[in-house]
């Protein structure tokens, strides 16, 4: 008879797991909490302390840290028979183990004794007990294999390579929960750990990378990186990075909006009583360059805007939802890639650097704490024109500087080493009068230089962060050309 020990925290699948294996003739050992969920079923099982000869100890601390245990998943069939006999120690040939919560227990308001109790010990030794001998043992640690697992029983076991994968899972979850509690302890009395741990999942080899010289993959569980295309090509390394571009900045806004990205910079955005009109507001600001763009929406995709995007190419659409009618249509563009809008998430920023990494908290969205410096006030028009600006600034390659009006980009300087050049290129984009728009600036103005470019260009108003020794020289020449200028004391470089 085949033996099976049973310990898990989460109880899903396991009575008719257990059930199953009962019934297949293969003798189970359990303790604690799964076995009174048997015991309830009426499943039978041994008791892993009468197994052992050794109680449970320590509030159930210590129960499966044994050598009948150990040794039992350990021991290697036809090499330490002899040993294994001489000991009383049994083979175990199925383990079937999820471990204590610490992840989603450290989100509480725990203190640190309380938590420490979600350090699971017994399972992650076991675990790796099994997957280590994995030739001989299976090990499974996710109720979502139960059925396969009962499957490949009933057609006469799993295989080397099946036993593998099974293998191969446990050492993914002891190494993210190892992480897990060394972030949480490292980062007690810090924002950042001295020691930062993180695990990258499902993982999809790409065409290829920024060029087709290079080599790429994807890595995540939500976000972005999960996004696989309803319909069109497989995305690509850069569809990826323009398509995280223009959804972290479509959520800044809660009405009908349309943002269209261009090698990770928005070239046009703009929001409307619906989506028609705002995703054209957005592709008439820079019609060249909107040409292969991404384009993400925050409404529903129905057949007004669904042909609009077809008559013209889009390399990807994001948007919550699409009709069928929708859907229909735009399959007339079949490369066109289609995928959902996902959530906003709010984990901290990476970026990796030759030999490490950067971590940063993501940034909030823009604060109406501002302060006016100039003689003239801002009417509302102007406000709102600087909010539009701003939000659209701070999701910009720095150097930036952002004309718009309280709907619409007009004219988008973006990625400058002179803050007067953006300006310059910003002006020279504009496809529509600049004549009473408002300018954002990610950073201070060092000069007057470019105050005196959006003046020239028929902007009225100017939002900045402040803070330079100029400051006082900018805001003259704000009023002596009637610019209503705003301090923002935050800068919103992106690089």
């Amino acid at each position: 008879m085949k033996t099976a020990l049973l310990s898990v925290w989460d109880k899903t699948g396991i009575v008719e797991l257990a059930r199953f294996l009962s019934e297949s003739n293969i003798a189970i050992l359990s303790s604690g909490g799964t076995g009174k969920v048997l015991a309830e079923a009426g499943i039978p099982f041994t008791e892993v302390s009468e197994y052992t000869g050794s109680p449970e100890m320590m509030d159930g601390r210590v129960k499966t840290l044994h050598p009948k245990i150990h040794g039992g998943l350990l021991g290697r069939r036809g090499k330490d028979d002899q040993v294994m006999e001489e000991q009383g120690i049994g083979p175990i040939d199925l383990l079937v183990v999820n471990l204590y919560p610490f992840e989603e227990m450290a989100k509480k308001d725990l203190s640190l004794p309380e938590l420490i109790e979600f350090i699971d010990i017994g399972g992650p030794a076991m675990i790796r007990s099994a997957a280590k001998n994995f030739h001989d043992v299976a090990v499974v640690i996710d109720p979502s294999d139960y059925q396969a697992v009962m499957d490949d029983i009933k057609e006469g076991g799993l295989s080397e390579e099946d036993r593998l994968h099974l293998a191969r899972k446990v050492f993914a979850r002891t190494a993210s929960y190892d992480a897990a509690i060394s972030n949480y302890l490292y980062s007690i009395d810090r924002e950042f750990p001295e020691i930062y741990s993180f695990q990258l999942t499902n993982g999809r080899e790409l065409r290829y990378g920024e060029n087709p010289h290079q080599k790429a993959a994807v890595y995540g569980k939500s976000g972005i990186a999960v996004q696989i295309p309803l319909q069109g090509k497989q995305m690509s390394y850069n569809n990826y990075l323009d398509a995280d571009a223009a959804t972290a900045l479509l959520h800044e806004f809660d009405e009908p909006a349309a943002v269209i990205v261009k090698h990770n910079n928005p070239c046009g955005v703009a929001t409307g009583d619906a989506l028609l009109p705002a995703y054209l507001g957005a592709r008439d600001v820079d019609p060249v360059s909107a040409y292969g763009s991404v384009v993400a929406l925050n409404r529903v995709v129905e057949d007004d805007v669904a042909e609009e995007l077809a008559s013209t190419f889009v390399e990807v659409v994001i948007a919550p939802g699409y009709t069928d009618s929708a859907r229909e249509i735009m399959k007339r563009k079949e490369n066109m890639r289609i995928l959902i809008l996902p959530e906003k998430e709010n984990e901290p920023a990476v970026r990796s650097i030759n030999g490490g990494a950067l971590i940063q908290v993501s940034p909030d969205s823009i604060t109406d704490n501002w302060r006016v410096v100039s003689e003239r006030e801002p009417t509302a028009t102007e406000y709102a024109s600087m909010k539009m600006a701003l939000k659209v600034c701070q999701h910009t390659k720095s150097n930036t500087i952002i004309f718009a009006n309280p709907t619409a980009t007009v004219g988008i300087g973006a990625g400058q080493m002179s803050r007067v050049d953006a300006a310059k290129i910003a002006v020279e984009k504009a496809l529509s009068s600049l004549e009473g728009t408002s300018v954002a600036s990610d950073a201070f103005l060092p000069f007057p230089d470019a105050l005196e470019e959006a003046a020239k260009a028929g902007a009225t108003a100017l939002i900045q962060p402040g803070g330079s020794i100029r400051d006082q020289e900018v805001i003259d020449a704000a009023n002596r050309l009637n610019i209503a200028m705003v301090f923002t004391g935050i800068r919103h470089f992106r690089h």
